[in-house]
């Protein structure tokens, strides 16, 4: 991750669920084995260069897993 979570992350909406992923296998092959889903919220963030934004991120995880590969796919402000 090249940014910061500001604050917590709303109006959170559960993009896919298990193999419907397409990155469901090296979720499970480089994680564990869990009922992961694909994720997408609203979030301020701190990026590298200091500046705050509000942005949609989008991210997996799956139950007694933290977030993982959390990213940034726009910019609402």
């Amino acid at each position: 991750m090249d940014f910061e979570l500001v604050s917590t992350i709303s109006d959170i909406e559960i993009k896919a669920v298990g193999s419907s992923i397409r990155e469901y296998r090296s979720l499970q092959n480089r994680f564990e084995q869990g009922r992961w889903r694909k994720l997408k919220g609203v979030a301020i963030v701190k990026l590298s260069d200091g500046s705050i934004r509000r942005a949609e991120v989008h991210w997996y995880e799956a139950h007694g897993i933290d977030k993982v590969r959390m990213k940034i796919k726009r910019y609402l402000d």
